[in-house]
């Protein structure tokens, strides 16, 4: 039990259903879906797609998401891939002959065709129990009427607004300047195409007049993207997976999403004696940084479209984890991996929702980069992603750009299983840094015996590019040590990352964690 004299926050409890996210007002409707009949898929997409309007810069229509669930009474997790393609034209030799050695981040060539909507109406035509305009109703309304822009969205809106063009700065400032707190902003473009796929499905934004106008957006900007691309977007059913850690199993969505390097990362960890470290202390951050170190290098060699990763096995198999912590030494550091095409971002959006009947969904949401490419259409001000930026451009990479490929994915979905039972769906935002959030997370429930509220609420420490970031909730001591260890030591303006979870306890009883480090919170009823 925490210890009420300080400033934390209390974890949720309740019995017939809960949701946790990163906004209160998604987290709300969410509820009332499961209030109105419908079951966590239901729920979890109506606060999915309502994270767009209240965290536009994290997320939106124009982007892509990853999803794990089981349904009702099943311990089995199934995977949905609702991420985009390269248009059928992309071409890495096209763009190394420019003399690029990366898809440039905010372009069109950029632009993958969005995921998320086929996604969306494809689990719940397949899942769910309610019709699709309810389900969208929440974010229709707000999209209308418009939504108090919030403390960490306010954030940062004002950190990523530079990269808006056009009909981006359009829909997303107010007479050219960021919201201040507080702020209504309203997206009535969106609250349309919304209504559009309500009535008529994934062919209302897919075809015709909304995805004419997110094709000459990106054709006047030179995107070879074609009304062929967006017509054929499809998600796709998957195959999760898995490790153990202690006793739990982690299961994660396969690539192209970055999930295995979650696996790898904690697979290296048993090889060390983490519960023996102070928790908060030096050596353990060490022993994670470099762990991360070994762990993102074979994500950046082996992780891409899910038709060319043809090495996971070896990145799951112990004995390639046990060959890299012969790697780490306690005194030394590592050199920093290769660095990815892509540059740091922090943008995403999670949601998990579990229903009465203990369907729990794990999903996750993202535009990439903060407000995406920064291209949005102009009619509809539908905003468009920047997921092509996960490619590289060099030849023979099993991630190297090309037609009709999916790119290596930074979001990934979590789930733990214990004792053959689905036991907390989470998320832990952050970009690259998820993977690591992950891993930190599911260490401090099982090695130091924390609730899911305490686990998120720790601090946090990130080995990235060369840099390792270590949030302000650890002691000045302990960045010394760090330091005299060799680490480039820096603490970041931004936390890292956010954090999402419920529990399933063994009497059906629901525990929500909320990370304060977003502006969200646990509802349950």
């Amino acid at each position: 039990m925490r210890d009420f004299h300080q400033p934390k926050r209390s974890a949720v409890w309740a019995q017939n259903g809960m949701c946790a996210t990163s906004h209160p007002l998604a987290a709300q409707a969410a509820v009332d879906v499961l209030k109105q009949g419908g079951n966590a898929m239901d729920a979890a997409i109506a606060g999915a797609v309502l994270l767009g309007i209240c965290e536009p810069q994290m997320t939106g229509i124009g982007g892509d998401c990853f999803v794990l669930y089981n349904r009702a009474g099943e311990a089995q997790i199934r995977a949905v891939n609702g991420s985009g393609r390269a248009p059928a034209a992309a071409n890495a030799a096209d763009l190394r002959a420019k003399g690029l050695t990366q898809v440039p981040l905010y372009s069109a060539e950029a632009v993958t065709v969005p995921g998320a909507i086929d996604a969306f109406c494809h689990l719940n035509r397949t899942e769910g129990r309610l019709d699709l305009g309810t389900v969208l109703s929440p974010a229709i309304h707000y999209a209308e009427t418009g939504v108090p822009v919030a403390p960490r969205v306010a954030f940062d809106w004002a950190k990523d607004a530079a990269k808006l063009k056009d009909a981006g700065r359009q829909s997303f400032l107010f007479d050219g300047q960021t919201p201040k707190v507080g702020q209504i902003f309203r997206a009535p473009g969106q609250a349309e195409v919304l209504r559009r796929i309500a009535r008529d499905g994934r062919e209302a934004f897919y075809t015709g007049e909304v995805a004419d106008d997110m094709l000459s957006a990106l054709n006047t900007l030179g995107g070879v993207h074609s009304a062929d691309d967006f017509a054929e977007a499809k998600a796709t059913a998957a195959n999760p997976v898995s490790g153990t850690y202690n006793d739990v199993d982690i299961v994660e969505h396969p690539p192209n999403g970055q999930g295995a390097t979650a696996i790898l990362l904690l697979n290296i960890l048993k090889h060390f004696d983490l519960v023996g470290m102070d928790p908060w202390g030096a050596a353990r951050i060490h022993i994670e940084a470099e762990a991360t170190k070994l762990a993102y290098d074979a994500r950046n060699r082996f992780i891409t479209d899910p038709d060319h990763t043809s090495r996971l096995e070896h990145m799951l198999s112990p004995e390639t984890a046990q060959q890299l912590a012969a790697l780490i030494d306690t005194k030394s550091v590592i050199n920093a991996p290769a660095p990815l095409s892509e540059a740091v971002h922090k943008d995403t959006v999670y949601i998990t929702v579990v229903d009465r009947d203990r369907m729990a969904v794990s999903l996750i949401y993202s535009i990439y980069h903060g407000f995406g490419s920064g291209i949005a259409s102009e009619k509809f001000g539908i905003l468009l992603q920047n997921r092509g930026a996960g490619f590289n451009l060099t030849p023979g990479h099993p991630n190297e750009l090309a037609g009709g490929k999916r790119p290596m994915h930074t979001i990934i979905p979590g789930m733990l299983r214990k004792n053959g039972k689905v036991s907390m769906p989470f998320g832990v935002m952050g970009g690259a840094y998820q993977p690591t959030g992950h891993a930190r997370f599911v260490s401090n429930l099982t090695d130091f015996g924390l609730d899911p509220q305490a686990a998120m609420e720790a601090p946090r420490a990130f080995s990235d590019g060369g840099v390792l970031k270590v949030e302000r909730g650890y002691s000045a001591s302990v960045l010394q040590e760090l330091t005299d260890l060799g680490h480039n030591v820096e603490v970041p303006d931004t936390p890292l990352g956010g954090s999402q979870a419920i529990q399933i306890h063994d009497n059906g009883v629901l525990e929500g964690a909320s990370d304060p480090r977003k502006d969200g919170c646990a509802i349950g009823y």
